[in-house]
């Protein structure tokens, strides 16, 4: 969805594409909900073309959009910039094969991402461990709590 401004009251549904270079990975922290976003220098409109082969070219030292700089890390894709042998102001945009999650629009965000928690295997012990505390670090001072 793009606005021309914060009083537009009819955004248009279209396609365009954005090309920048990533400055900054925040993550949102809500305690149940974290959230990466991104943090770019995006190219100006004037600095993307398309050439007559269909590739399309970007300069990337003609940033724009400096007041619009953050965006969501689902909104990104990744892409590769070449630099143009003709002109070393430009560079070629190059796509590789974008990865797809399993998710829809109205899956939970916690479920959609959430990897497998392989955690590593551990010796068992008992309380009642004749080897004393091998379980207590020794290196640091703490507070021993009992239940």
């Amino acid at each position: 969805m793009q606005v021309a401004g914060c009083k537009d009251k009819n955004p248009v549904y279209a396609e365009m594409n954005f090309y920048g270079v990533i400055t900054e990975i925040w993550q949102l922290d809500y305690h149940l909900l974290k959230i990466p976003v991104f943090k770019c220098d995006w190219v100006d409109n004037k600095g993307v073309k398309v050439d007559e082969l269909g590739f399309t070219l970007v300069e990337l030292g003609r940033i724009g959009h400096k007041s619009d700089s953050f965006i969501l890390a689902s909104q990104a894709k990744q892409v590769f910039y070449v630099e143009d042998q003709l002109d070393s102001r430009w560079s070629i945009v190059l796509e590789p094969p974008q990865h797809r999650y399993p998710c829809n629009v109205d899956d939970d965000v916690n479920d959609c991402f959430a990897q497998p928690q392989v955690l590593p295997a551990v010796d068992s012990f008992s309380e009642n461990d004749d080897l004393g505390l091998p379980y207590v670090r020794g290196d640091c001072e703490g507070t021993w709590i009992d239940n």
